[in-house]
């Protein structure tokens, strides 16, 4: 074989087999779009922790005051004739604008507690707050209750059997239908009033508690029994963070209700509470001051919701 045929065969790329024209080579260049997708975006500077706070707060909060606005506005537009039997928002501010001023008129914070006039000129937030201490006593016994018997029903066949038709038979009777069997039993408005708010929230409740421990999964009792949990063991890791997003359920409808249900107790009673404060003021034709009273019931409505969804979140981090 000869030194050139060898030299062909072992692929030396300045050798060009005989005969081969020789070819100029051509660059292409790389497309500038494609560049231009390749590039990152630059990495944005950190931001303050309370800046970002204050921005989330503002994007949380920003798309309700434009809707409460939105609302006051065409409020206004509708209810500014002369002639409308509906008060506009300028016209409440201007006729109940001591109420909403000096809603703590007749309230004392003293070191021993909160201090409510019994009698005389009181504003509304003493009014507020003498139904709020209402709400708290009937609440929290219905909430104690109705977290026992829930897990009680929802563990046993036979409980929920005997129980189950009774609840929900009288869950359907109206809050305002329990009223004159309280006051035949207690005599007396408070406690009354306090009974009334214990029968309207127990039941959901009662329902959604049972619900949680019902669809609590097998595999998590299975292994309750292969680890031979005791009761209060049971109930701490595995009953209680599994029921707890039904069991809050439950309790955020429960205040909700105990909530309507004292302001129309309030209303049938009389004396003392948000529910006399607006009827009191429907009777004195004062409709501005009722509307007044309406804007506190949703806000403290609200306020007790959160407070109440607030705990269920730190509970179920907890379990």
């Amino acid at each position: 074989m000869s030194s050139s045929t060898s030299t062909a065969m072992s692929g030396d790329p300045a050798v060009k087999p005989a005969g081969a024209g020789s070819v100029s080579g051509v660059i292409v260049p790389y497309p500038e779009n494609a560049i231009a997708r390749r590039r990152f975006p630059p990495i944005p500077k950190a931001t303050h922790p309370l800046l970002a706070l204050l921005q989330k707060a503002a994007a949380a909060a920003l798309p309700t005051l434009l809707m409460v606005t939105a609302i006051l506005f065409v409020w206004q537009l509708l209810c500014s004739a002369p002639d409308a039997t509906f008060p506009s928002p300028l016209k409440v501010w201007e006729e109940s604008h001591d109420v909403i001023v000096h809603p703590f008129k007749g309230v004392v914070f003293g070191a021993s507690g909160i201090d409510i006039a019994e009698s005389g000129d009181v504003g509304i937030a003493g009014h507020v707050l003498t139904s709020l201490g209402r709400v708290l006593i009937g609440y929290g016994i219905a909430a104690v209750v109705g977290v026992a018997l829930g897990i009680l029903i929802g563990q046993s066949v036979f409980a929920f059997r005997a129980l189950d038709p009774l609840f929900q038979v009288l869950r359907t009777v109206p809050p305002l239908a329990w009223l004159p069997i309280s006051l035949a039993i207690f005599q007396q408005a408070q406690p009354s009033a306090i009974f009334l708010i214990f029968i309207t929230a127990i039941w959901p409740i009662i329902l959604n508690t049972a619900v949680g421990v019902q669809t609590i999964p097998q595999a998590y009792r299975n292994v309750a029994k292969v680890l031979a949990l005791r009761p209060h063991e049971y109930f701490a890791r595995v009953m209680l963070p599994a029921t707890v997003p039904h069991m809050f359920t439950g309790l955020r409808i429960g205040v909700g209700m105990s909530w309507l249900a004292i302001v129309a107790a309030e209303m049938v009673q009389g004396g003392t509470g948000v529910g006399f404060f607006i009827w009191d003021s429907y009777n004195s034709s004062l409709l501005t001051d009722t509307i007044v009273a309406l804007i506190w019931i949703g806000m403290v409505g609200f306020a007790l919701d959160r407070l109440v969804a607030l705990v269920g979140r730190i509970v179920g981090r907890a379990g």
